[in-house]
Order: structure tokens, then C-alpha cells, then sequence
């Protein structure tokens, strides 16, 4: 089979975030966020469970933006529907600047894939953080040692695969994308978050599970679990990671990235945005964005209001081009 719609799809997002990356410390908002003040409170919604990647993403930031705005920033934990209830819930505070979330891929593909009352048109894009991509773990004891190995047991047996987010989470999209790439078919067991997932593979209760590295790192660096594959066409560069082949080389053409970034409620003021496009920025600079984005093995390539908005748009049809590979 030729390589997938997402993988080539994937590709040329990649090639717009950096093209667009070069721009972004310009403006991208509009007016100004000068004497805009959106409380002394602030909340930011994760509409994951916590312990996965969406969790640990939307702390970090959270604890950035209380260093660079002198906010209290508390996080809220809204899980369910592999992230729809916690996006639906966002959309009860239009226009209220004081409630930010931290996002990923879940709030472009759950309106492709659920009835949900929401697109990400619905909310106020603030900040592309970065990028990162899956990769397909086991446990230490399990016999697998290669992604190869895995499709080809998938093919006379049956290879149970732990999908956090549900059956229509990201989890479950690239498994699905794999599935049609090589002919096979995993029983795909669904978990809330991350957390859960990678617990159920640990536990031996799954073959197999996608995570994110800073869902796993802290298991592959104690042993418990073996990464087999990233779903990625080049090698992660950090040294840590760098020996993981990809499914390209694997044989698998299937690529897929995640994005992690923060949005605001819709209906905000050109000021309210411009607020905490501003506070993101500042955020950017900061020792404590870069040691996150190390941490947790990240690509940095930020995008702000505006041209966030236009990357969520081109994510959105490529991300749909995949859904139809």
C-alpha cells in the first residue's frame, strides 16, 4: 500500500510550522493587550485525565504563564469523551479571559469523528507550543523487540492495543492508520488517558500501547517499558530517543504529530486575546519553557493567534485527508 494521506499530509503541516515559525514574533493578534486585566484568578482547563501528555502539557504551561503574567493559574482535570466533555464545558465561558485549556489534536478531530457541539473555530487559538510524535511501547517483559514483529503477529493472532482518548482519540486514529497500511486489525482497547493506558500495558493487560514521550520517558528510563517504534518519519534527535527506528523504517508508512498549545474561550476582545498572546510570548523567552520542551522531548516550533488559527485550519484538512486514507 502507498504511504498514507496523513503521513504526506503530516509532512507538509510541518513544512508550514516552519515556515511560519520564522515569523512569529511579529504580531499576530490584533490592537493591544496594554491594560487589559483578566483577573487575578485564572483557570486552566485539561480535558484529559491526569498522568498522560495532555496533563503534564497544560501544567507546564500553566505554571509558565503564573511566571511571566503574576497570576494564580489553578488547573482543572475534565475528562471524559476523550477530551469532548472538557472542551464542551470551555464553551460555557465565552468570553471570559480568565479560563484558558490546554489543547492538543483532540479538538480538531473529535468534530471529524463525534457529534460534539464544537469545532475548534468555537474558541480563541492563543499559542502553538510545539509538536511531538507516538511512539509504540510494550512492556520489559514483553517478547515483541520490534514494530515489524507486532504487524506480523497481527496478521495470524490477536495483538490487544490499548488506544487512549477512545475509539475516535488519537490513539485510535493512528492505530487505525497502521491497520490500513498493512491489512491487520488490533483489538483496540479504550482508556481515558495516557495514564491508563501505558498502567494496562505495564500490567500486561494489552500487548501494546501509543504514548507520547512525556507520557513514557520516566518508564523507558527505568526499564519497565521498550518503545519499538516512533510513529514518525525522522528519528527524535535527543540522545534518549535517538536509537528508536521509525515506523518508516519499520515498514509501516504511517507518520503522525500531535500539537500542544493553549486557547481561550471564543468571543473574546481584541485586547483579551492580544493579553494573552503577549503573556505567551513572554512565556516563550522563558528558561522554564525551554526546560519543558526538553523535558518532554518536544519540537519547538511556536505559532501565535492568528497564524496558529491558519495552522488549526490546514491541521484540520490534513487531519480529514487521513480519516479518509
Amino acid at each position: 500500500m502507498t504511504k498514507s494521506k496523513l503521513a504526506c499530509a503530516v509532512a507538509g503541516t510541518a513544512a508550514l510550522t516552519l515556515a511560519l515559525a520564522g515569523c512569529s514574533g511579529g504580531d499576530s493578534g490584533s490592537g493591544s493587550g496594554d491594560g487589559f486585566d483578566p483577573g487575578d484568578r485564572i483557570t486552566m482547563i485539561v480535558p484529559m485525565g491526569p498522568g498522560g501528555g495532555s496533563d503534564v502539557s497544560g501544567r507546564a504551561i500553566a505554571s509558565g504563564l503564573e511566571g511571566v503574567t503574576d497570576k494564580t493559574i489553578s488547573v482543572e482535570n475534565l475528562q471524559g469523551g476523550g477530551g469532548a466533555v472538557g472542551y464542551a464545558e470551555f464553551m460555557t465561558h465565552e468570553g471570559d479571559a480568565s479560563y484558558l485549556l490546554g489543547t492538543e489534536t483532540a479538538m480538531v478531530n473529535l468534530p471529524l469523528t463525534q457529534d460534539v457541539p464544537f469545532t475548534w473555530q468555537s474558541f480563541t487559538p492563543i499559542m502553538k507550543v510545539g509538536q511531538d510524535s507516538a511512539m509504540v511501547v510494550v512492556s520489559k517483559d514483553s517478547a515483541y523487540t520490534s514494530c515489524a514483529e507486532v504487524v506480523e503477529a497481527a496478521r495470524t493472532s490477536t495483538v490487544k492495543a490499548a488506544a487512549s482518548g477512545g475509539p475516535t482519540g488519537n490513539d485510535a486514529i493512528q492505530l487505525n492508520l497502521i491497520q490500513k497500511d498493512q491489512g491487520i486489525t488490533f483489538q483496540q482497547v479504550p482508556y481515558e488517558s495516557g495514564g491508563e493506558a501505558i498502567a494496562a500495558a505495564m500490567g500486561g493487560h494489552v500487548d501494546i500501547a501509543v504514548a507520547n514521550p512525556s507520557e513514557i520517558v520516566g518508564q523507558l528510563e527505568s526499564g519497565d517499558m521498550k518503545a519499538l517504534c516512533a510513529i514518525s518519519d525522522e528519528r527524535y534527535s535527543y540522545d534518549d530517543l535517538k536509537d528508536i527506528p521509525t515506523t518508516i523504517e519499520e515498514g509501516i508508512n504511517v507518520t503522525f504529530s500531535q500539537f500542544r498549545g493553549i486557547i481561550a474561550p471564543g468571543g473574546l476582545s481584541d485586547e483579551a486575546k492580544q493579553y494573552w498572546i503577549d503573556a505567551s510570548k513572554q512565556y516563550a523567552e522563558t528558561d522554564e519553557f525551554t526546560t519543558y520542551m526538553e523535558d518532554n522531548y518536544m519540537q519547538t516550533a511556536p505559532l501565535y493567534g492568528d497564524e496558529f488559527a491558519d495552522y488549526l485550519s490546514d491541521y484540520e484538512a490534513d487531519l480529514k485527508a487521513g480519516l479518509d486514507a
